[in-house]
C-alpha cells in the first residue's frame, strides 16, 4: 500500500499532477477566452499611429508592451497554448490508461439479470427444438457478427446464454476529439512561430527575391526569385478594375522552374509558399526631371533625379532627397494621382518633408519656400503586387478538422452495446429471449434487439 503523502512526491510527480488538473484546464480556457475578447475588440496588426491616436499616450505604451496589437503572435499567447497542449496530453494519457482496460478487457463480464430487466426484451417459443440444437445454429452467426462471444449454461443447468457485444472501441471517440483539438492547437502554434506573411512589388520585366513582412519593418529573402514577364488589367465601362493577372516565372539558381498565369484567388504554390495576386500599380522609371522655380524671380532650374538619390538645390542652399513614390496620393479626402515624397534639407534649418504630385505641379507652392518644386518628364512602369505567405501548420489543422469530424461521429452516432440470447427449455420446446443493453442510446439498442430477433427467427425457420 502506498502511504506516501503528496508533499513527499517527487518533482516529476508534482509536475504531472499539475498538468493533469482539470482546474488548470478551466483556468487556461477562461484565460484564452478573455484574451481572445481583447483580440476581437482591438483590431489586430493595424497602423501603430492609429493605435496611438485611439488609445492615447497613457494606454498605448501599456498595450504595446503587452503585444495586444499582435496578440496571436505574442510570446504569452503562445505560452498559454503550450500549457493547454501539455494539459490536454497529460489529462488524456491519465484517463486513457483506465479507459483502455474497459475497452480491451481480458474477460468481459455479462450479467444475465441486467438483460432480463431490459425494457426491449423479446420472447417467443420454438416448438420441437431443443436448446442444444438452437445453440448450434445461433452461435456461428453470433461469432461472425459480434465480438467477445461467450456461451454459458443457465443457472438451472438447463438451457444456454449466448452473449456478444459490439462497439466497445467507440469509447475512444472522445479521445479522437481530444487528439483533433491537440492537432488544431499545434498547427496554430507552428504557423504562428514559423509562418510569415508579406508583400512584394515586381515591375514588368524584373525579378525580385526580397519581400516586406506584414506589420513589421523587416525584409526577408525567398530561396527563389519571382519574375513578372507581363501584367494586364481590364476595366468595366465605369473604369473600375474588372480583372488583373500576371505572367509569373519562378527562377531558381538562374533557371526557370515554373511558369504560371497568376489571377486573383488562384495562388501559385511552390515549396510550401503561397503567392497571391493582391494588387497592382505604377512605379516610376529610372530617372525623371525635377524643376525648381524661384518664387521671387520666376527663374526655373531643372535637374535629373531618381528615387533614393540626393541632388543639390539651386545656389547650393541645400539638398533634396526623393525617398518614395505612390501612384494614388490622397489629399483632404480626394485622390490626386501619382506623387513623389521627399525630404528637403536646407542649410541651418530642420529637414522638411515635401510632397510632389505629378499632375499638380503647383502643389508645393503652398509650402511657401524660396523655391517651389515639381516633377516633370516622369515615366512609369506597371508592377504586380504579390502577397507572399507560408503557414507550415496548415496540414495539421486540416488533419485536426478531419479527425474531429470522425471523432464526433463515433462519439455521438456510434455506441457500445451488449446482446444476449437466452435459450429456455420448456418440455419438448424451447423459449427464446433476446435483449440488449447499453449505457446510452437505449432506443437504438431496442431496435438492434428487434433486428437480431428477426434474423434468429428466419434462421430457425430455414433450419
Amino acid at each position: 500500500m502506498n502511504t506516501r503523502k503528496p508533499a513527499d512526491a517527487s518533482a516529476v510527480d508534482q509536475i504531472w499532477r499539475f498538468f493533469a488538473s482539470v482546474r488548470l484546464s478551466v483556468v487556461l480556457l477562461l484565460t484564452l477566452a478573455v484574451t481572445s475578447v481583447f483580440g476581437t475588440v482591438i483590431p489586430q496588426n493595424a497602423d501603430p499611429a492609429a493605435y496611438e491616436r485611439k488609445f492615447g499616450p497613457v494606454f498605448y505604451p501599456v498595450f504595446d508592451a503587452l503585444n495586444l496589437f499582435d496578440m496571436y503572435h505574442s510570446w504569452w499567447f503562445r505560452l498559454l497554448l503550450c500549457l493547454l497542449i501539455a494539459n490536454l496530453v497529460v489529462c488524456s494519457i491519465q484517463r486513457l490508461s483506465s479507459t483502455w482496460k474497459v475497452i480491451f478487457p481480458k474477460t468481459p463480464k455479462y450479467q444475465p439479470e441486467r438483460f432480463r430487466k431490459s425494457a426491449g426484451r423479446l420472447e417467443w417459443p420454438v416448438q420441437g427444438t431443443s436448446p442444444e440444437d438452437l445453440k448450434n445454429i445461433y452461435e456461428p452467426y453470433m461469432r461472425k457478427h459480434f465480438a467477445n462471444i461467450r456461451v454459458e449454461q443457465r443457472e438451472s443447468g438447463e438451457g444456454f446464454f449466448i452473449f456478444g457485444e459490439k462497439g466497445r472501441w467507440t469509447r475512444l471517440g472522445v479521445y479522437a476529439v481530444h487528439f483533433s483539438v491537440l492537432l488544431l492547437m499545434l498547427g496554430a502554434l507552428i504557423g504562428s512561430i514559423f509562418g510569415f506573411e508579406g508583400y512584394m512589388n515586381v515591375p514588368e520585366g524584373e525579378t525580385r527575391q526580397a519581400f516586406s513582412l506584414k506589420n513589421a519593418d523587416q525584409n526577408r529573402k525567398l530561396d527563389f526569385a519571382i519574375r513578372c514577364d507581363d501584367f494586364t488589367v481590364s476595366h468595366y465601362p465605369s473604369g473600375r478594375p474588372k480583372e488583373y493577372k500576371s505572367d509569373i516565372a519562378i527562377v531558381e539558381n538562374g533557371d526557370v522552374v515554373l511558369e504560371r498565369k497568376l489571377r486573383v484567388n488562384d495562388p501559385i504554390r511552390y515549396r510550401g509558399i503561397k503567392i497571391f495576386q493582391s494588387s497592382y500599380g505604377k512605379t516610376p522609371g529610372d530617372t525623371f526631371t525635377i524643376q525648381f522655380k524661384d518664387n521671387d524671380s520666376g527663374m526655373k532650374f531643372e535637374k535629373k533625379g531618381a528615387v533614393g538619390k540626393s541632388i543639390e538645390m539651386p545656389g547650393g542652399s541645400g539638398t533634396l532627397m526623393i525617398q518614395d513614390f505612390t501612384d494614388n496620393f490622397s489629399f483632404r479626402g480626394h485622390s490626386i494621382g501619382p506623387a513623389f515624397f521627399g525630404r528637403l534639407d536646407r542649410t541651418g534649418q530642420e529637414p522638411r518633408p515635401v510632397v510632389l504630385p505629378v499632375e499638380f505641379p503647383r502643389f508645393d507652392k503652398m509650402r511657401q519656400g524660396d523655391y517651389w518644386i515639381s516633377i516633370t518628364d516622369a515615366s512609369y512602369r506597371q508592377y504586380t503586387g504579390l502577397q507572399i505567405s507560408r503557414d507550415p501548420g496548415v496540414p495539421l489543422v486540416y488533419a485536426g478538422f478531419a479527425i474531429m469530424i470522425l471523432g464526433c461521429y463515433v462519439t455521438f452516432f456510434m455506441y457500445h452495446r451488449k446482446m444476449c440470447i437466452e435459450l429456455i427449455p420448456e418440455k419438448q420446446d424451447t423459449r427464446i429471449a433476446v435483449a440488449g443493453i447499453s449505457t446510452r442510446n437505449r432506443a437504438a439498442v431496442k431496435n438492434a434487439a428487434n433486428k437480431l430477433a428477426g434474423r434468429l427467427e428466419k434462421m430457425t425457420v430455414a433450419r
